[in-house]
């Protein structure tokens, strides 16, 4: 990370940084971190941390970039910056009207050019120590990319795996509460990874998705084992970047061997929330039309609309799930493979279980 600090003058000179890694992030010291880019591409993705308080709205970013594709660069400039003082003003009457002389902002846009510029500018002259952030958003995604696409991962990685409803998640978590490394894909994508997967909020787009994978990555000691579950190459609607995909297909496995019974309380345990939102459970067994007979559907519906949760979950897992990973299982089958049987899933059990996996993967 390189960093020139700038002299006091009449405003205040502005500073400029450069990221060059992701650990840099890590070390940052700013008091905020400002993303002026348009509400959309910040939702897209954003660097960590960072608030966005745009100096052009997805509108007139848009009204901008015609001016600039069919009249002039000139006359662009020139609406976009009244644009961007209007905007500023409102930021500066607003959300930044109560910060004192002492704050100190990080500020980027897409490539550290004349949106962040022109902000930082209107800031500095305001009197407060103003950094922007070299290259702007694509330096961080560059790095990010270099990361998860082109970096193979550096430590040994060990695969969690085992049928649906073997606590994986929980146990991976637990592993991490006792000082193991692990790589959350589920926790990073905000998906379960199956179909009754769905979580509040929803998945980040798959550049977000990657930032938080990276900084995990980054972070990671490369002396020691790294856990991580069993997953497809996607997550709900994301890709596990093929680096982290190939490192987990040619993995050693840990696999969690639990009784049908003890995977079916768990579930109904750990999917109760979802279960309860009406109408949830049966619209996501509707989906599974073609895949099973008719009369194997009007009896999970059934089994939904009576709360019967575990006998649900029972009955989903020894018709779908149970086949469905013993043919990935075939297909993906490595040398190295250990088996802990497990008898009983309660939260009780995990803290154990959690000890006996990171004995068998070596951490």
């Amino acid at each position: 990370m390189n960093r020139t600090d700038p002299q006091p003058s009449a405003g205040r000179d502005t500073a400029k940084l450069q990221l060059t890694a992701i650990a840099d992030l890590d070390a940052l010291d700013f008091d905020t971190i400002i993303d002026v880019r348009s509400p959309a591409e910040y939702a897209e993705d954003h660097v960590p941390g960072a608030i966005n308080l745009p100096v052009l709205s997805d509108a007139e970013r848009a009204r901008v970039g015609t001016i600039y594709k069919q009249v002039s660069a000139f006359d662009a400039r020139k609406i976009g910056a009244a644009l961007v003082a209007r905007n500023a003003a409102l930021h500066l009457e607003g959300p930044l009207a109560a910060l004192t002389g002492g704050w100190r902002p990080l500020v980027y846009c897409w490539r550290g050019g004349q949106r962040s510029g022109s902000f930082a500018s209107i800031l500095s002259q305001v009197g407060w120590r103003v950094t922007l952030l070299v290259g702007g958003y694509k330096s961080w995604r560059r790095l990010v990319v270099a990361e998860v696409q082109e970096t193979p991962v550096r430590p040994p990685v060990v695969v969690l795996d085992g049928n649906t409803g073997s606590a994986k998640t929980d146990v991976l978590a637990a592993v991490a509460a006792a000082g193991g490394q692990v790589i959350d894909l589920e926790g990073l994508a905000n998906h379960r990874g199956s179909l009754f997967g769905a979580m509040p909020g929803g998945q980040p787009s798959q550049k977000a998705f990657e930032g938080r994978l990276a900084r995990v990555l980054a972070r990671l000691d490369p002396a020691r084992p790294v856990l991580v579950e069993a997953e497809s190459s996607r997550v709900g609607d994301l890709i596990v970047p093929r680096k982290l995909w190939a490192a987990m297909c040619a993995a050693p496995r840990v696999r969690l061997a639990v009784p049908l019974a003890a995977r079916a309380e768990y579930l109904a345990r750990a999917y109760a929330a979802a279960a309860a939102e009406p109408g949830r459970l049966a619209a996501t067994i509707t989906q599974m039309r073609r895949l099973h007979p008719a009369e194997t559907i009007a009896e999970w519906l059934a089994l939904a609309e009576a709360g019967a949760h575990e006998a649900l979950a029972a009955a989903l897992m020894a018709a779908h799930y149970d086949p469905r990973y013993s043919r990935q299982r075939a297909r993906h089958a490595v040398a190295g493979e250990i088996e802990l049987p497990a008898a009983r899933l309660a939260p009780d059990d995990l803290p154990g279980i959690a000890r006996q996996v990171m004995a068998a993967a070596g951490m």
